[in-house]
């Protein structure tokens, strides 16, 4: 485990030889250099990873936000359990710099030993870091969910742990996270100085602080006030079955009660309908549902289960969606 203490200074020399510690240091000398821009890479998993650069003194405001939020103050120990290839590991890295964090860094996996730390008061992880991790999370104070839906599961038994647990709403394009909700609330609010408004298509467009152009996403939403929004699904994700939009995510909740497995809900072509609605099962055993007790409407429930032994994922554990699609 390397300490990176910016609370006081550098931080301990970084093995080379070790890759997600060369990671870190590549981070380093990039932060350092004279170049005004960090290149960073999308995800991948609506499409084929791009690689975007970012404004060093965007990522220092967005840092800032993000401790003014979660009222972090110099000297407060995090964790960087992320991949710093990806924009959520960056920004741990960026905010232990700009913040004088006391950063504990450990090779990012999906089970996570926490038993070496008394107390940690802010910490980023995946949902299948928390899932995994799970026994350990009550040492963790303020708990940032990031990078893939939470399951109402999940979200259950976070409830009934101390630790203070959020879900985030950000892309690499607007540097992590720009809302924030407690997993008890419906509505992601968003950070000081983040204006959001719906386009035509019912897409989420949001203006940040640190870019002077809005960015203009494919998340279907809902507005709640000026500060506050829903996220309902993916635009590029909706099914027209027979002349019915739906859209795999509000589905997706409605059913995640009733599946153990992960699951995603996608379509295929079919002669009479133009779409199929099908639900693709991470798992070879045989589900057992009653569509009823899902309180799916009729038009919701999938014509076809198809079961597969692996989803294909980006490096940071999401699923790709496009992919799956593909293969069934």
């Amino acid at each position: 485990m390397k300490i990176l203490d910016f609370s006081r200074s550098v931080f301990d020399e970084l093995n080379p030889e070790i890759h997600w510690e060369k990671e870190i240091l590549e981070f380093w000398q990039e932060w350092n250099s004279n170049s005004e821009f960090i290149q960073a890479k999308t995800s991948g998993s609506t499409g084929v990873p791009k690689s975007i650069q970012l404004p060093k003194e965007a990522m220092r405001m967005s840092a800032q936000l993000t401790g003014e939020f979660f009222n972090l103050k110099r000297g407060n120990s995090s964790l960087l359990a992320l991949p710093v290839g990806f924009i959520a590991g960056k920004m741990m890295l960026v905010r232990a710099i700009e913040l004088g964090l006391k950063l504990y860094c450990i090779e990012p996996k999906s089970h996570l030993d926490l038993s070496e730390f008394s107390s940690l008061d802010f910490v980023p992880l995946t949902p299948m870091q928390v899932e995994k991790s799970f026994g350990s999370l009550e040492k963790i104070d303020k708990l940032l969910i990031g990078g893939a839906p939470l399951s109402d599961t999940l979200r259950a038994r976070l409830k009934t742990i101390s630790t203070h647990s959020f879900e985030s709403y950000g892309m690499t394009e607007t540097i992590t996270h720009i809302g924030l909700k407690e997993i008890s609330e419906s509505g992601f609010k968003v950070l000081k100085g983040v204006g959001i408004r719906k386009d035509e298509r019912g897409c989420l467009v949001i203006q940040t602080p640190y870019f002077e152009e809005e960015i203009i996403t494919n998340d279907l939403v809902e507005i709640i006030n000026s500060y506050e929004f829903k996220w309902l699904g993916r635009l590029d994700n909706v099914i027209n079955s027979g002349g019915i939009k739906l859209i795999p995510e509000q589905i997706e909740e409605k059913l995640k009660p009733f599946i153990a497995s992960d699951f995603i809900i996608t379509s295929k072509p079919d002669e009479t309908l133009g779409e199929k609605l099908i639900l693709v099962v991470e798992t070879q055993e045989e589900l057992v549902l009653n569509w009823q007790e899902t309180g799916l409407s009729k038009y919701q429930i999938p014509k076809e289960i198809i079961y597969l032994k692996e989803f294909p994922r980006t490096e940071s554990g999401k699923v790709k969606r496009k992919e799956i699609s593909t293969l069934v």
